[in-house]
């Protein structure tokens, strides 16, 4: 039996500073999506909950009047713009699933501007002017792998990049590439003092993820100054192997583009072979919250 040849994905990355008109952004957006697919882009990633300011710095219940369901105002939006330039999207969506329940959510759209599939954030922040369990309840559809074209993809959202079980079940699924739609900023006051390490641990923390899954990642950040908040930018692109392949600046609008060799995962695999060699055996103690010792 002869296998494939696994070919080349080239991702785009659309870093954006938000405005306080949610039509305006999704229109940046589509537009930024278009030129991505001008520079060669096959799949295009947005930062999280694009179409707005990052209002979980507070909690206001107005505010959640602009959530919308899946399929909704958005996502045929970029379903459109995807299908006009051929790529697939990935976006992320304040999705209203209830009265009184809603999520943070990512949707994967194929470039023929079908809805492949759609996750809901699972791990949420409560954190200082990240508020974001006010909002939105932890996701339901667990970690999962969406064909688009020839590649399979997951979609992981911000604070569940910290967690190396998301990146890791979702790599079991199948998925090829991650992708990360982001919202993480300094808190100004602490900028001076720990502004470079925690940018560091970032970005640390997600090029792990490549190196231990053998996968691709992709990271979007926004960029400007929202309320309190000092988003970082530095949207980026790492290989198997745990490079980077490519970077935004902290402070600008930026359309990134990297060239992703998909035969490189099974070569990064077969000289670091971590999914063969894990004990699968031995794990149990990760569905507990705490180990305790034993006296």
């Amino acid at each position: 039996m002869t296998r494939s040849r696994p070919g080349t994905v080239i991702v785009g990355l659309v870093q954006m500073a938000c405005a306080s008109d949610p039509d305006a952004n999704l229109r940046t957006a589509v537009a930024r999506i278009a030129e991505a697919a001008q520079q060669g882009a096959q799949i295009v990633c947005l930062q999280e909950l694009f179409r707005s300011q990052y209002f979980c710095q507070k909690e206001d219940p107005s505010v959640f009047d602009l959530a919308e369901p899946i399929p909704g105002p958005s996502t045929d939006a970029l379903g459109r713009a995807a299908a006009d330039n051929g790529v697939a999207v990935i976006g992320s969506i304040f999705e209203y699933r209830a009265p009184g329940l809603y999520h943070n959510s990512a949707v994967v759209i194929d470039a023929d501007g079908s809805l492949r599939g759609r996750y809901r954030k699972m791990h949420i922040p409560d954190d200082p002017l990240y508020y974001e369990k006010y909002y939105f309840a932890p996701g339901d559809l667990g970690f999962e792998s969406f064909a688009v074209g020839g590649t399979q993809v997951g979609a992981l959202v911000c604070w569940d990049q910290w967690f190396p079980e998301a990146a890791r079940l979702t790599a079991l699924k199948g998925a090829q590439i991650l992708f990360y739609p982001t919202a993480i900023a300094w808190h100004p006051a602490e900028k001076a003092e720990f502004g470079v390490a925690q940018h560091e641990a970032w970005e640390l923390i997600q090029r792990s993820h490549a190196l231990a899954n053998g996968v691709f990642v992709v990271v979007t950040n926004r960029v400007g100054r929202e309320g309190n908040l000092e988003f970082w930018g530095a949207s980026f692109v790492t290989d198997p192997f745990g490079r980077v392949l490519a970077r935004a600046s902290h402070d600008r609008e930026e359309v990134v583009i990297a060239r992703c060799d998909l035969g490189l995962i099974d070569r990064t695999r077969r000289h670091w072979p971590f999914l063969r060699d894990r004990r699968v055996d031995a794990y149990a103690g990760l569905l507990q919250r705490f180990l305790d010792s034993e006296e």
